[in-house]
């Protein structure tokens, strides 16, 4: 039997020997290895608990800026959007006692700004019970609710669990969209002495009134009462025609910071001669240069009333609807009236339009003319049209909606909605080359109608500027709008000139319909349209 002799102990070869080394090694980095994977696992979890609640502080205060329309009950509507009203924010890394919504338990977690700068600052924020608070809250900050992460293996080296919350700041965004080209000098600021503030313009007591507008430039100047147009981007003069007169009319939209804050305009340049034939293509009169790129995009109005005639055999194209000669024409009997009475009861009127205000309807030399005033006083001759229109015996004054101060506007729906019967063409029956109205468009139905989605085609939004105070003359940028009117277009623009000097082809006729409330968002009954969008400010 083999015999194995044990080699006696030496503590020299005992400390020399490197067996097991590596195992000691792992034993004593053990413990900060495990913390370090830990912490790469635990942080992970923190920092998408982290994206998380950033995310939810986000779209709360995006949900919540949305109802800072600055209309009464602004602030709660924010609040209630924010709590969970209009969005739900969850999160899948917090491992808390709570559930997984994302929540903002306390109104103080919410905060209303008036500026920009005072919500980057986190400065002046406003008093929730302030009579004024609606109105001026714009930004709104938005904390939500701590939450923990417990970690996994981190609690190897003491750290049990992380808390974090997120914060975000959003505001409302707006802009003006479809500009109307047309513009009109505040025709209440003074024409003479020294303008140092913004003079208002008084609309609500103007409505139903007619307005006379003339082109700005030349020798009379940018005063009070004459319009002009707006840069709508694009090409120039013809960009400015094609929103003139096209269905859905071209142009920039104007960036506001907030809702509400003042416009900013830029003027177009130059003489657009051919400006009111463009709106002449709302009244089926469609001239060499009326419509730009074309007349597929013209479209009449439904009624189209106007003081002209045609022959009832005339082509029915857009290239028979020219104001001369065979096409549209004055009737042998026009509306003239001679002073403000109107005309009298046993006049016989051929063709008549929606007129002008008696005054403004006034020959041009006759001293009773209120033509310097640029309004009228709403006075338009009623019983004449609708003796012309309806017969002697139509009980106008108290015929349903309509009544002794029936407004042209309010008749152009009356109109509509009887069409039937109110916008057949007279005389009934005419044939050949006798002389008839057209109420209903008969030149462009061939084009295609607008949409019923789309707005009236005898309503415009037209700015309204303190020409003098800004000192307009033609070529200005960044000009202050002062209000927003619609108005109605009320006769075509043309030259009428018998037996002396009644219209110009240059006037733009329009009645007051009522004032443009640019803080709501959506359409007014003409084409000023205002989009909001709530944004992200940090």
């Amino acid at each position: 039997m083999t015999q194995h002799k044990v080699k006696p102990f030496k503590a020299k070869r005992f400390w020399q020997d490197q067996n097991g080394a590596v195992a000691a090694t792992y034993a004593l980095a053990l413990i900060p290895i495990i913390a370090l994977a830990g912490l790469a696992f635990d942080y992970t979890r923190l920092a998408g608990m982290d994206t998380e609640l950033q995310n939810a502080a986000d779209q709360a205060a995006l949900a919540g800026a949305t109802q800072l329309d600055r209309r009464a009950g602004a602030i709660n509507r924010a609040t209630a959007a924010i709590q969970g009203g209009l969005v739900a924010n969850e999160t899948f890394f917090a491992n808390d006692s709570a559930d997984q919504t994302v929540d903002v338990t306390d109104v103080t977690q919410i905060v209303f700004y008036p500026s920009r700068a005072d919500a980057e600052a986190g400065t002046n924020p406003v008093d929730k019970n302030a009579t004024d608070a609606d109105s001026i809250a714009r930004f709104v900050e938005v904390t939500v609710d701590t939450r923990a992460a417990n970690y996994a293996l981190t609690p190897i080296v003491g750290a049990v669990s992380g808390s974090i919350n997120a914060q975000a700041v959003a505001g409302l965004g707006s802009a003006i969209c479809r500009i109307p080209p047309l513009m009109v000098c505040n025709p209440d600021e003074p024409e003479t002495g020294t303008v140092t503030t913004e003079t208002p313009f008084d609309i609500a007591s103007r409505i139903g009134d007619g307005l006379l507008t003339k082109p700005g430039g030349g020798s009379g100047g940018w005063g009070p009462g004459v319009y002009g147009y707006l840069s709508v981007g694009g090409d120039g003069a013809n960009e400015v025609r094609r929103a003139l007169g096209w269905n859905t009319p071209t142009g920039n939209c104007i960036s506001q910071d907030g809702v509400d804050e003042e416009l900013l305009v830029d003027n177009q340049p130059g003489n657009i001669a051919s400006g009111p034939a463009a709106i002449n293509t709302r009244f089926d009169i469609y001239e060499a240069n009326g419509c730009v790129d074309g007349n597929g995009n013209c479209s009449p109005a439904f009624n189209v009333r106007k003081d002209l005639v045609r022959p009832a055999n005339a082509a029915n194209d857009t290239n028979s609807c020219k104001i001369q000669g065979g096409e549209w024409t004055e009737p042998a009997n026009p509306y003239r009236p001679t002073d403000l009475s109107g005309v009298p009861a046993t006049t016989t009127i051929d063709s008549m339009g929606h007129p002008r205000d008696i005054c403004h309807a006034l020959e041009d030399s006759n001293p009773l003319n209120c033509k310097d005033d640029f309004f009228g006083n709403g006075v338009w001759d009623r019983a004449a049209y609708f003796r012309t229109h309806y017969g002697a015996a139509f009980n106008w004054q108290g015929n349903g909606m309509l009544g002794p101060n029936v407004t042209r506007y309010e008749t152009y729906l009356y109109e509509i909605n009887n069409h039937g019967t109110a916008l057949a063409d007279t005389p009934a029956g005419a044939a050949g080359n006798q002389l008839t109205t057209r109420n209903k468009a008969v030149c462009g139905p061939a084009l295609g109608a607008p949409a019923s989605t789309s707005t009236d085609r005898r309503v415009m939004s037209v700015a309204v500027i303190n020409c003098r105070l800004h000192n307009v003359n033609g070529r200005e940028r960044n000009l202050p709008v002062l209000t927003w009117m619609d108005v109605f277009l009320v006769q075509p623009s043309l030259n009428r000139a018998s037996s002396g000097k009644w219209t110009g082809k240059d006037d733009i006729y329009v009645e007051i319909i009522r004032e443009v409330d640019i803080s709501n968002s959506g359409t007014s009954g003409g084409p000023l349209i205002r989009r909001d969008q709530p944004y992200l400010v940090r």
